[in-house]
């Protein structure tokens, strides 16, 4: 007996040390490692970009590339939460972090059956582990997760431990959470799942891409009806709930690719939890839409691409952007085609002709001449034509805008100096792509020979539109009213938006009832770049500026079509759509201007009422210090407007069908005066003896062809039509050319020398 004492104190003293030692180990020794650093902060939200109503257009990925969108506890259904327990861990409100049972359990099955049968793994330790940096597997991977486990038990309620672990979950397809991948595989609310969706998702952790349900229905299927069949032990569920939810069949709506305004994501400073565009998000569907079935009508006309912009003229927010008509199209889908610089053709005019007003003091009636006109360019002498190549001879500014003629357009810039003051101008309002000298671009600056964005241009109308006020445009809501920048004269932009709304105007160029014909009145331009490469259709009312782009991403040439047939269709129905919610308005008539009625021949101030040649009248508006010269007797022979030799060349020439309203009178003093364009002041030509003819002869050439008078002292002037031939030799020469309507002469010295 005295033996067997020693030996029971020594048991006892050896099962109190192992107490200690297990109330250490299961109290104490979890707090010497620290918690997961992924436990420290809650889970990262995937940025959301919504419209400006709040309504959600794009989850952002993570950078990891996985979405998530975590929520409390309380939001996810009792369902989910009691499919979760049943699938993970059926005691997780009992134990303390490690299920005692279940790891007996599966020690047995690896003893008995030398591999891993089940897991033993609870929640809690699963949330240790998926909250860690990576590991390589082992045992002493499995003692700091249950470590990790008996602390976070500890120190967290269970509701805690539950909501983040519901949070963390990765339920494939790179949904992290039960709130992202409820709207991933079903697109509906959290609340509104049913049991068996419920079971579904609950299951995925297990094995999320073996169990993918898009890809592996079956998987997926024997297990959810697994988790079902676990529930059945939860009392608050009856035999006929679970029953239903085992027949329910598999219905999944998952997220489609095809997003609302896919180029979004692509834009600077839009990471955050929130961040709210100011695009409208039914308005940005629907103009999708349209662009889609409109370029699907020409794809015979080789027009596979289409952006459009749309803008609130008050504060200068971007409502739409469609980049281009199909995001997955192989051929450039994913490019932008608002941002990128293509060629604007005529939608630069209204630029010129505003510049006209403010500095040559032009007026809408004001004549101007649409005749053949060669100009001197930085690549040698160039004669531009209009686009149906016929002249009209003179005409008025309005008509000229209206109908978009290119002749009366780069005179007017001419008149202005060049190109300088329109590239300044177009600068001032946020074009950013014109990085040549001005001289690169010249004359056809006008023309639209510089590539520009769309989303900047339909700015840049937008200022007309704000009456000459200029606003940046933005991607994000104003929280309070702008102050535009005033660039030009709010009369002047009254007077351009009157010629663009101006159906009348255009009809010799645009016959009526075609796209630029809407239900209310509006401005638009369209304009279409050489060899049909890009169309474009812009305008506005006082609420809304539109843009549209049409054509082919690798500049392939469509055929054949202009702005008016490709870019217009777009552009008028995005027009009606805008104002569907929106009453149309028009601009109010500014303070400063007064009714006109003009001759069109000439541009002279008539009275209607006596004027014999009534059908050329026309009302016109202008400011009441630029009102034009009354109309006499002497400006009319046999009731045809006179001409002064500015047309002559134009009038003699079958390009004339106006005789039988114009008539040429030599005498009368040209408005214009006689310009020597080539050649230059101090020019070398030349003699190449190899050939015969043709280098030794030079034709010169003035703004006004057949109305200079040519001589010179030591070459031989041959007459010639509409200017003379200058017979070359070596030397140098000074040649002459008198105006004779009013003596003006010019004087160039040229030299000529022999190869």
């Amino acid at each position: 007996m005295k033996l067997r004492r020693p030996k029971l104190r020594t048991l006892l003293r050896l099962s109190a040390a192992c107490l200690v030692l297990g109330l250490l180990g299961w109290f104490a020794l979890p707090f010497a490692l620290p918690l997961p650093p992924g436990l420290l902060e809650n889970p990262g939200a995937s940025p959301v970009l919504t419209d400006r109503h709040g309504a959600p257009i794009h989850h952002l990925t993570l950078p990891d590339s996985t979405r998530a969108a975590p929520i409390p506890l309380d939001q996810i259904p009792a369902d989910l939460v009691a499919c979760t327990l049943a699938a993970e861990d059926k005691r997780f409100f009992s134990h303390g972090g490690v299920d005692l049972l279940a790891t007996a359990r599966a020690a047995r099955d690896l003893a008995m059956k030398r591999r891993v049968t089940s897991g033993a793994s609870t929640i809690t330790q699963q949330l240790v582990k998926i909250s860690s940096p990576r590991r390589k597997r082992g045992p002493l991977a499995k003692v700091h997760e249950i470590l990790g486990a008996r602390r976070l038990e500890m120190t967290w309620s269970k509701n805690q431990i539950l909501a983040a672990y519901l949070n963390r979950l990765d339920y494939g397809n790179l949904r992290i959470g039960t709130a992202e991948a409820t709207r991933f595989y079903f697109q509906k609310p959290l609340a509104d799942l049913s049991l068996a969706e419920c079971a579904l998702l609950a299951g995925l952790p297990q094995a999320p891409t073996r169990l993918n349900p898009i890809r592996r229905t079956e998987p997926a299927l024997i297990r959810r009806n697994t988790v079902l069949e676990r529930l059945r032990g939860n009392t608050n569920y009856d035999e006929s709930r679970i029953s239903a939810a085992l027949a329910e069949p598999l219905t999944l709506r998952p997220l489609r690719t095809v997003q609302a305004a896919p180029w979004l994501a692509s834009l600077p400073d839009v990471r955050g939890a929130t961040t709210r565009t100011s695009l409208d998000l039914p308005l940005q569907r629907d103009i999708e839409s349209i662009v889609r079935e409109e370029t699907a009508k020409l794809k015979e006309a080789n027009l596979r691409h289409a952006a459009v912009v749309v803008i609130d003229n008050a504060t200068c927010e971007i409502l739409a952007l469609v980049s281009s008509a199909s995001w997955n199209d192989p051929r450039g889908g994913q490019l932008n085609g608002a941002t990128r610089p293509r060629s604007p053709g005529s939608t630069l005019k209204p630029f010129t002709y505003l510049l006209a007003m403010e500095r040559n003091h032009r007026i809408p009636s004001s004549i101007l001449s649409d005749i053949p006109t060669p100009f001197r360019t930085a690549q040698g002498l160039d004669l531009p034509q209009n686009y149906e190549r016929k002249y009209r001879g003179p005409v008025t500014l309005r008509t000229s805008l209206a109908c978009s003629l290119n002749l009366p357009a780069m005179r007017e810039l001419n008149h202005l100096g060049g190109p300088q003051p329109l590239e300044d101008l177009l600068k001032k309002l946020g074009i950013s792509t014109l990085t040549l000298p001005p001289e690169t671009y010249g004359l056809g600056l006008t023309l639209g020979n510089a590539p520009v964005k769309l989303l900047e241009l339909t700015n840049a109308y937008a200022a007309i539109a704000r009456r000459g006020g200029y606003l940046p445009s933005t991607f994000f809501p104003i929280q309070a009213p702008p102050v535009p920048e005033e660039v030009f004269d709010p009369i002047s932009a009254y007077l351009i938006s009157d010629i663009l709304s101006d159906p009348a105007a255009r009809a010799p160029a645009f016959p009526p009832g075609g796209p630029l014909d809407l239900p209310f009145r509006c401005a638009v331009k369209t304009g279409t770049s050489s060899d049909f490469h890009d169309n474009w259709c812009i305008g506005y009312t006082p609420d809304f500026t539109v843009g549209v782009w049409g054509g082919n991403f690798e500049h392939q040439p469509m055929k054949g079509i202009s702005g008016i047939a490709g870019a217009g269709p777009i552009f008028h129905r995005t027009m009606v759509r805008l104002h569907k919610d929106r009453e149309p308005t028009w601009f109010d008539r500014p303070a400063g201007l007064i009714n006109i009625t003009i001759d069109t021949r000439n541009g002279k101030l008539i009275a209607p009422s006596d004027f014999p040649e009534k059908s050329h009248a026309r009302r016109d508006l202008c400011p009441p210090e630029r009102t034009p010269v009354p109309a006499t007797s002497g400006d009319y022979a046999d009731g045809k407007a006179l001409l002064d030799p500015t047309y002559k060349e134009w009038f003699k020439s079958a390009a004339n069908h106006r005789l039988g309203e114009l008539a040429l009178d030599e005498a009368l003093p040209a408005a214009e005066p006689l310009r020597v364009i080539t050649p230059a002041n101090g020019t070398t030509y030349l003699l190449d003896p190899e050939i015969p003819s043709g280098s030794d002869k030079l034709c010169p050439v003035t703004n006004l062809p057949g109305v200079a008078e040519w001589s010179s002292e030591t070459l031989v002037v041959e007459k010639g039509t509409p200017e003379p031939v200058i017979h070359l030799k070596p030397g140098t020469h000074v040649l002459t050319a008198t105006d004779p309507r009013t003596g003006t002469t010019h004087r160039i010295t040229i030299r000529v020398k022999e190869l």
